[in-house]
């Protein structure tokens, strides 16, 4: 008798599972979801919404095909000490035991950013405990064997075995070894939301069980149905279909479906998500007025504080200083047009280049930006010298011959020329007149600052002390005018074409990655990569100031 006592008290440990859902990598907009079952298979989605959509039918097959929960069951907060929901004591106090009560339950415990779902058969009294429990079923009350004629008796007799076993309608105390696998697509059928039959588990997102044995089926069919509007649903929150005024109602479940579809967006909106981070602020203060709940003005501060921190970020990517501030990049160029302009100039000189190589390129800019608003401008030696040009003194002597340039003089008088006597240099195709204005449209006032800042890139001193060739001064070039706001390569950070920086720099695309490796040792580049058809990476802060970032 002592053994089959000790075989119907014995208790087996309750059940837990998790999913996740959690990034695949840095700066990537796709997510892992995974279920702690072995026979589940992890899978990647293309967004965190499509990811907790996935994750959260997952549970729900789960707990649709999955048995109910056990009243022999031992709860799993008990096993696991209860670590999951009892604080830790003061420096003079000792962590009181937690005590187990109540029937077992199977309940579904998530984070608040909806993370991680995690199912456990606990005690009520233990899924109480947690603030986001969400209780979908409730094991039946432990048959117990009649006491009343065992006392009258004088005795107790323990009750047969078959008393004590469990019936053919109970659910199988273990779940099937092949589980429901990923999809980011939802189920056909909808999911059930009326409660569920006792010794059965209603899908996870139903309306939550009774944390006691649910009533028969005759009181639950004489029960009136009670008809509610659809609720909405934000930041976590339900909002209540009866909370006045109905513009308040309407504004937060608009504000939770906007929330909702942003997430799906596949590029972000920094300016969208503030307004819609300043508009739950105002709509949870209001929220909290009508229910006076502190928890609600706490959301509205925290969606305060969120509003400023995007905006400010919003304001960091296009450029732009916050109100009250300076700018965050002090940059040589500071509008938008005169960037353009810069980027108007390097265009002209690679569609009109009048001699090949590098060295005339290079050569080519700057006497460009010299002439740019007249077609005449001053020229000295020392301008010539301090270019990375292997032949200054041919390459001025090829131009001349070609036509693009005429000077007041001699090659060897300009080479040996001073600032106290410069000479004067003519490119004639930039000369305007009264039928062609030429092909630049910016004034006297900017031209010196367009020369000024091609001089500093050019001129950059890391790169004049790694004695860099010109091939490497057009790629900085090429790269200060070819970033987002951010400072990384390309629209959006996307990259740039190899082909159109090999073509700028007239060099072949195979002599790039050494080019990029020059630039990446002088502090002009980080984290750049190069592939068969791109150059993606970012210029590093040391030379922000000299960008000109692209539109957006």
């Amino acid at each position: 008798m002592g053994v089959e006592a000790q075989a119907t008290n014995e208790r087996v440990a309750g059940r837990t599972w998790t999913v996740r859902l959690d990034p695949v990598g840095r700066g990537r907009a796709d997510v892992r979801v995974s279920c702690s079952r072995p026979a589940c298979a992890a899978q990647v989605l293309p967004s965190a919404a499509v990811g907790r959509t996935a994750a959260v039918e997952h549970l729900k097959a789960h707990l649709r095909v999955g048995p109910a929960p056990r009243p022999t069951a031992y709860c799993v907060c008990r096993a696991e000490e209860c670590h999951t929901h009892i604080r830790p004591a003061g420096p003079r106090e000792r962590p009181a035991p937690w005590r187990c009560g109540g029937a077992i339950v199977l309940a579904v415990v998530t984070d608040r950013e909806g993370r991680w779902w995690r199912v456990m058969e606990c005690c009520a009294r233990c899924a109480a405990a947690h603030p986001t429990a969400k209780v979908v079923a409730t094991a039946p009350a432990p048959d117990r064997p009649a006491t009343g004629d065992a006392h009258r008796g004088g005795g107790s007799a323990p009750a047969p075995a078959a008393s004590r076993a469990p019936s053919a309608a109970a659910p199988a105390t273990t779940f099937s070894s092949i589980g429901p696998h990923f999809s980011h697509r939802a189920p056909e059928a909808a999911v059930p939301q009326q409660a569920p039959a006792s010794g059965s588990a209603p899908a996870f997102g139903a309306a939550p069980a009774s944390r006691t044995a649910p009533a028969s089926r005759t009181a639950r069919q004489a029960r009136p149905a009670r008809q509610r509007g659809r609720r909405g649903r934000i930041a976590q929150r339900f909002v209540p279909h009866e909370l006045r005024p109905i513009a308040l109602r309407d504004e937060l479940t608009e504000l939770g479906e906007l929330f909702r579809a942003y997430q799906q967006r596949a590029e972000p909106d920094l300016a969208v998500l503030a307004d819609l981070h300043a508009r739950k602020a105002e709509a949870f203060f209001a929220w909290a007025e009508a229910t006076g709940e502190t928890a609600l003005r706490l959301d509205a501060q925290r969606a305060e504080q969120a509003a400023a921190t995007v905006r400010r970020q919003h304001l960091h990517r296009i450029g732009q200083a916050p109100d009250g501030e300076g700018p965050v990049v002090a940059r040589l160029l500071t509008a938008s047009a005169q960037w353009d302009h810069a980027r108007a100039v390097l265009a002209q000189v690679a569609d009109h280049a009048p001699l090949p190589g590098p060295d005339a390129r290079l050569l080519v800019v700057m006497l460009t930006l010299r002439t740019a608003q007249s077609g005449v401008g001053n020229l000295v030696g020392q301008d010539l010298k301090g270019l990375p040009l292997r032949e200054p003194e041919q390459l001025v002597a090829q131009l001349v011959e070609s036509g693009w340039l005429s000077i007041a003089g001699t090659v060897d008088e300009l080479i040996a020329s001073r600032p106290e006597c410069p000479t004067r240099i003519t490119v004639p195709s930039l000369t305007p007149d009264d039928g062609d204005p030429g092909p630049f449209t910016f004034g006297k006032k900017l031209r010196p600052r367009l020369s000024g800042w091609a001089q500093r890139v050019v001129g950059d001193k890391k790169l004049r002390k790694a004695k860099t060739e010109a091939e490497v001064r057009l790629l900085a070039l090429a790269l200060a005018t070819g970033i987002d706001a951010d400072g990384r390569l390309g629209a959006q950070g996307r990259g740039i074409e190899l082909e159109a920086l090999a073509s700028w720099c007239a060099v072949d695309p195979g002599e790039l990655p050494e080019l990029v490796d020059r630039l990446t040792t002088a502090d002009w580049l980080a984290e750049a990569v190069v592939t068969d058809t791109l150059l993606t990476g970012r210029l590093t802060e040391r030379v922000l100031p000299l960008t000109c970032p692209l539109p957006r």
